[in-house]
C-alpha cells in the first residue's frame, strides 16, 4: 500500500473531482440541454489545456494526429454526450457507479480488438462485475414501470469506448507523453464540440440570464476540473505511484457519486449499494495479479 501523503492527497482529489462530475452534469442541465453541457465541458477543457496543446501539437507526428483526435473523441467527446443524455433519465449516483465498469471494458476491448491475453481471474472479475451491473439495473426505483434501459446502455457504451481508447492509446501512442496527448486531443475535439454548441442553439439563449449563467458555470467547472485538471492530476499520480495505485481511483469515484446523490435527494438504498459493491469486487478480482492465462479466441 502506498504511504506517501502527496499520493494519497492526489487520490482523494481525483476521487472527489471525478465523483462530483455526475452531479455537475445534472446541475448544468437545469437550463441547458445535454448536448450543450457536454459541448461546454469539452471546450472549457480545451481552453485550459491550450498552452500545453500549442507547445505540443508540433511535436506529434502528423501520421498520428488522427489517432490523437480519435483518442479525444472516444475518451472524452462522445462519452461526455452519452453521460449527459443518460442523466436526463437516471440518477447521477447510478451513473457514477456504472462508470466503474471502465476497467472491465479495458480488459474486454483488449481481448476483442488488440489480441490481449486474458488471465483466469480477469474472466471471473468480468463476470462478477457484469452480474453487479444486472443487479443495479434490477434494483432501480420503480423498475417495473420505468427501467430506463436505453439510458443505462448509453453509460455502458461510454465505458466501452473508454476501454477501447485505453488500449488504442497504449498500442499506438505509448511513446508520446500522456498530458501531451490529452491536451492536443482536447484542442482538436473542441472544434466539433463548438459546432454542436452552435447548432443546438446555445447562442440563442439570453447568455446573461441568471439560470443560463449558472448552468454554463457548472458545465465549465465540469470541463476545467473534471476533464482538464483531473487529467493532469491523474498522470501525476500515475508517474508517482504507479498504475496499480492510480487505478484504485476507480473505487473512490462511485462512493463520492453516491454521496452527492444522497445530498441531492436521489433514491440510494442498500440494494443500490449492494450492486455497487458487487461491481467493485469484480473490478478488484479482474485487476489482481494473474495466476494463469487463457488464450484469446478470435472468431
Amino acid at each position: 500500500m502506498n504511504n506517501n501523503p502527496l499520493n494519497w492527497l492526489l487520490f482523494i482529489l481525483l476521487s472527489f473531482i471525478w465523483g462530483s462530475s455526475f452531479i455537475l452534469m445534472k446541475e448544468g442541465m437545469q437550463a441547458l440541454t445535454a448536448f450543450q453541457v457536454a459541448s461546454i465541458r469539452i471546450i472549457s477543457a480545451g481552453i485550459v489545456l491550450l498552452p500545453v496543446s500549442v507547445m505540443s501539437i508540433r511535436l506529434i507526428p502528423k501520421k498520428l494526429m488522427f489517432i490523437v483526435f480519435m483518442s479525444g473523441a472516444l475518451g472524452s467527446l462522445i462519452p461526455a454526450y452519452l453521460f449527459c443524455v443518460a442523466e436526463q433519465k437516471i440518477d447521477s449516483a447510478l451513473a457514477g457507479v456504472l462508470n466503474s465498469l471502465t476497467p472491465i471494458f479495458v480488459i474486454i476491448a483488449g481481448a476483442m480488438f488488440f489480441n490481449s491475453r486474458i488471465a483466469a481471474n480477469k474472466v471471473i472479475g468480468i463476470l462478477i462485475a457484469l452480474f453487479g451491473s444486472v443487479l443495479l439495473f434490477l434494483f432501480q426505483p420503480n423498475f417495473s414501470s420505468n427501467s430506463n434501459v436505453i439510458h443505462i446502455s448509453y453509460i455502458i457504451l461510454a465505458t466501452a469506448l473508454y476501454g477501447y481508447n485505453v488500449n488504442m492509446v497504449h498500442k499506438h501512442l505509448k511513446h508520446i507523453p500522456s498530458v501531451r496527448i490529452a491536451a492536443v486531443a482536447m484542442l482538436l475535439n473542441s472544434i466539433p464540440a463548438f459546432v454542436v454548441l452552435f447548432l443546438t442553439g446555445y447562442f440563442n439563449h439570453d447568455l446573461f440570464d441568471k439560470h443560463v449563467l449558472i448552468s454554463t458555470g457548472y458545465s465549465a467547472i465540469l470541463g476545467i476540473f473534471g476533464t482538464a485538471i483531473a487529467t493532469i492530476l491523474f498522470y501525476m499520480l500515475l508517474k508517482r505511484a504507479g498504475s496499480i495505485f492510480a487505478s484504485m481511483v476507480t473505487y473512490g469515484i462511485p462512493i463520492v457519486a453516491i454521496f452527492w446523490g444522497i445530498i441531492y435527494g436521489e433514491e440510494v438504498g442498500w440494494k443500490q449499494v449492494l450492486g455497487m459493491a458487487v461491481i467493485l469486487i469484480g473490478v478488484f478480482v479482474a485487476n489482481k495479479r494473474p495466476t494463469q492465462t487463457v488464450p484469446v479466441i478470435n472468431e
